[in-house]
């Protein structure tokens, strides 16, 4: 299959491969944003009911942890989820200052539509490609996202001093 020809601005040029992944992961958080809208959840939601799914009980540190965003991130999406029914937070036994994230039956019954979206965007995504095509993506995404991530902050690499 062809490539398609994209519009894309002069000074992106600098940038082709750059661009065509600005261009990927905004199309694919679109449709996966609608999608979400129909289970009436917000994007990023869905991440933290799948790893709850995976293991029920988690405070809000490791949650943080797994996911890698911010703090206010978090809270801000448990609050949503707890409003919403799908999730309650509750002070550690251990310790009242941490607070323990559990599911409630609404949100481990979304793990059955959780697992169709991402089928369907799945699908979606992968139509026009072969299922070596498909898998050769998936190993460059992430030796592309390993690449980005070992990058410090102001584009120094990690280990290395200022």
């Amino acid at each position: 299959m062809a490539a398609p020809t994209p519009r894309t601005p002069t000074t992106a040029g600098e940038g082709p491969m750059s661009y065509a992944i600005f261009q990927l992961a905004r199309a694919h958080r679109a449709l996966a944003a609608a999608m979400l809208r129909e289970m009436d959840l917000h994007p990023g939601q869905e991440l933290l009911l799948m790893h709850l799914l995976d293991r029920d009980g988690q405070t809000q540190s490791e949650l943080l942890e797994s996911l890698e965003v911010d703090h206010s991130t978090i809270s801000k999406s448990l609050r949503r989820m707890q409003e919403a029914g799908l999730v309650v937070r509750e002070p550690a036994v251990h310790d009242r200052r941490v607070m323990v994230v559990h599911l409630t039956d609404k949100g481990r019954s979304m793990r059955e539509p959780l697992a169709a979206m991402w089928r369907a965007l799945e699908e979606t995504s992968a139509q026009n490609l072969s299922p070596q095509q498909a898998e050769a993506f998936v190993r460059t995404a992430y030796v592309i996202a390993d690449a980005i991530n070992s990058r410090g902050l102001n584009g120094q690499e990690r280990g290395q001093s200022k």
